[in-house]
């Protein structure tokens, strides 16, 4: 084996988790998100289907939805922020905004159980009619799914705290590309479950304007 045989291994292994798309982890992300993006398209369909045959009344999101949209965008932003200082070997920033990135998020879960108070002190109770079963479903199935991601984010933070507490120890966490990958694709989930949340207060909104 020449010198050069260590460097070419680790320049495989790299390629391997950065740049191949087929490999089980970009797979197992890709079929995670088909799914739940079929799984609210489908529920869509159904609440529209469910509201024109039925004659159903539209129903006006209150306005902390619109909050709870800001807090998941500021959450992407901090998890952004969070890969590129990875990617700079920041060992401080990046345990800062993960961290920062867990106190957004648990907010949202906060302040999405005062918007269903608030729909519960406008009368729109889960049992209300097949609208207002709807918003509840299809906002409690992503209620859920921030839930599930909060650990993941959780972990790369114990894991920082633990692992990056001297030079040589920092220089081994940050030169992992597999840490690296999954960083990215917890990063990947993060942003498509904002575009979500985007695209069901856009749902709701515009089926309200339809009367």
């Amino acid at each position: 084996m020449s010198e050069y045989g260590p460097d070419i291994e680790e320049h495989n292994d790299y390629n391997e988790y950065e740049s191949f798309a087929f490999h089980p982890y970009n797979v197992m992300m890709a079929l995670v998100l088909f799914g739940l993006t079929t799984l609210f398209l489908s529920l869509s369909v159904a609440f529209i289907y469910s509201r024109v045959q039925s004659d159903l009344p539209p129903i006006k999101l209150p306005d902390i939805f619109i909050f709870n949209t800001l807090i998941l965008l500021g959450s992407s932003y901090t998890m952004i922020r969070a890969k590129k200082a990875y990617k700079e070997d920041n060992t401080a920033r990046y345990k800062q905004l993960l961290l920062v990135t867990i106190i957004l998020s648990i907010l949202f879960l906060i302040a999405q159980i005062f918007g269903w108070r608030a729909l519960f002190q406008q009368d729109i109770l889960i049992n209300s009619g097949n609208s207002a079963s709807y918003l509840y479903v299809i906002s409690a199935l992503h209620f859920g799914h921030v839930i599930f991601g909060i650990p993941f984010l959780g972990t790369f933070l114990w894991r920082a705290h633990k692992y990056m507490k001297e030079p040589v120890s920092v220089l081994v966490y940050f030169s992992d590309p597999a840490k690296l990958l999954r960083l990215r694709l917890l990063t990947i989930y993060w942003h498509f479950l904002d575009g979500l949340w985007i695209y069901l207060v856009l749902f709701f909104w515009i089926n309200h304007l339809i009367r």
